[in-house]
């Protein structure tokens, strides 16, 4: 098999002199692997549909200065992990003779890959949402409704795993349902297993946004409370700059205390504090 450098119709460019030309060719003496090669040349073909839409084969080698059979290839193997997806495509006229040309374009998967705005539309959303109810603690009380809100339909599709568990597992049934949705999550015991468990949120979908909108979390955590049917205390978020999102179960009729270094905390204390790091 060639690799993706083989297949470019064109010689390679030499390095412009400069100030930067030894750290270059320094650089140029750890050629990529035939699988790094591989993977840039993919996402050139998965970036070039994002920009020009829909494109067949052809059009893409035309694009990128590789061979047809190249872009085929890269096509086949985006195609094989979902990337991008064979249409029709569009004729504009009459159609000439033969079968059209497929298109290749990007599924939801596919532009899943590529870089989104849906952070800052989040923010700007909630945003609006503090400035329509009147802003300050209004506000504030608005972005709470709303995240309470959607984190309530949210746990709908928890609760019958959680419920469906035997008690002293509903922590890890917690733990799976999350992961489902995204947020790489585990259950292990607390440092003094006696008193509880911790469940750990190893990603955040939204951390961005719960960075500006500590509603996000709080909300999070009542219904963590709600669903294992315990008071729960958040120790640490994605969002505030923790490396996981970290929260405490109590075992049934403990009262445990979490020491942070200058004041402790109990299980008990309110959730309108979760989502904050312990002081």
């Amino acid at each position: 098999m060639k690799n993706a450098s083989e297949d470019r119709k064109g010689p390679a460019v030499e390095p412009t002199a400069g100030p930067a030309a030894s750290a270059r060719e320094r650089a140029a003496h750890q050629a990529p692997s035939p699988h790094d090669e591989q993977h840039g040349t993919r996402n050139r073909v998965a970036r070039s549909i994002l920009d020009h839409g829909p494109s067949t084969a052809a059009e893409l080698a035309l694009r990128l200065e590789l061979t047809q059979a190249a872009v085929r290839r890269h096509l086949d193997a985006l195609a094989a992990e979902g990337v991008v997806e064979p249409r029709e495509k569009r004729i504009y006229g009459a159609r000439g003779r033969g079968r059209p040309a497929k298109a290749f374009a990007l599924t939801d998967c596919g532009r899943d890959a590529f870089d989104q705005s849906y952070d800052q539309l989040a923010s700007d959303a909630l945003r609006w949402i503090a400035q329509t109810a009147g802003g300050g603690e209004m506000g504030e009380a608005a972005v709470a409704a709303f995240a309470r809100a959607r984190l309530a339909a949210q746990a709908e599709g928890y609760r019958e795993a959680v419920e469906a568990a035997e008690p002293e597992a509903r922590t890890q049934a917690l733990a799976e349902a999350l992961t489902a949705d995204g947020y790489a999550a585990t259950a292990r015991s607390a440092p003094n297993s006696q008193l509880g468990e911790q469940l750990c949120q190893h990603h955040c979908p939204v951390a961005h946004v719960a960075e500006q909108y500590p509603q996000l979390c709080e909300a999070e955590t009542e219904v963590f409370s709600r669903l294992l049917g315990t008071h729960v205390q958040r120790l640490a978020t994605i969002a505030h700059g923790d490396g996981v999102c970290t929260t405490f179960i109590p075992k049934a009729g403990k009262t445990a205390h979490s020491t942070t270094g200058r004041m402790t905390k109990t299980t008990t204390e309110s959730a309108s504090t979760a989502g904050r790091n312990p002081a």
